[in-house]
């Protein structure tokens, strides 16, 4: 089935419940990403057709969680499929426990203690506080934010100004970053217990009802 090109916010949020799934820019074969439904020339105008400008407001509003969840890549999961998509690729065991069993890096286990701490953390700030703000340590620091996206452990909550020291803006604006768990329970979504092949299970059958054969063979290998 294919996507037509959307033009508001409204339009994006219909696009998102339909599918489920929808990545920043192409990620599988034959299925629909935001950069790809949208018109090229409205993206970075800071108008309110920005699909730049969505990203984050999904994430605000509670339309979306919205991360680097799959192959290291930035997508939206609706609100809707987000608890099946933490059954089927996320743990039910805690970033303590991964850690200590060796299936977390110290780092991860770092930044999540500082992001469970201060919900809603401004990027730099985060930097600061974990001690990786020297340029050094930025891959790393970057790696580990990684992780725990991709264990859906953590979730982009929203940007915010750089500011001086008269409160005006000063540069580009940071990431900002809340625990899963938080988010969820801010926008009044409840954790699904299901064991994870029965949700990857369903999540095939969702999928397949609108994916065409080729985008359900990349979905499939994602999930693992």
């Amino acid at each position: 089935m294919r996507q037509p090109i959307i033009h508001t916010y409204e339009e994006a949020v219909d696009v998102i419940n339909e599918w489920g799934l929808l990545p920043l820019a192409p990620l599988f074969e034959e299925y629909p990403s935001l950069s790809g439904v949208t018109e090229k020339e409205n993206w970075y105008t800071d108008t309110a057709q920005d699909p730049w400008k969505w990203r984050t407001r999904f994430a605000s509003e509670g339309v979306a969680a919205y991360g680097k969840f799959m192959k290291k890549k930035a997508v939206f999961i609706s609100r809707g499929l987000l608890p099946l998509m933490i059954a089927a690729l996320g743990s039910s065991i805690s970033v303590k426990e991964r850690y200590e069993s060796g299936n977390i890096s110290r780092d991860a286990l770092h930044l999540y203690s500082f992001i469970s701490e201060e919900e809603g953390i401004d990027t730099r700030v985060l930097r600061v506080k974990a001690g990786m703000k020297d340029k050094e340590k930025k891959k790393a620091f970057d790696q580990a934010l990684l992780e725990l996206q991709g264990s859906l452990d953590i979730v982009v909550s929203g940007t915010k100004e750089k500011q001086d020291g008269k409160g005006e803006k000063n540069g580009w604006s940071s990431t900002s970053y809340e625990t899963m768990g938080a988010w969820m329970k801010k926008h009044n979504i409840e954790v699904l217990k299901m064991e994870k092949e029965a949700a990857k299970r369903e999540l095939t059958e969702h999928f397949s009802n609108s994916a065409s054969e080729q985008a359900m063979k990349k979905i499939k290998k994602a999930f693992g």
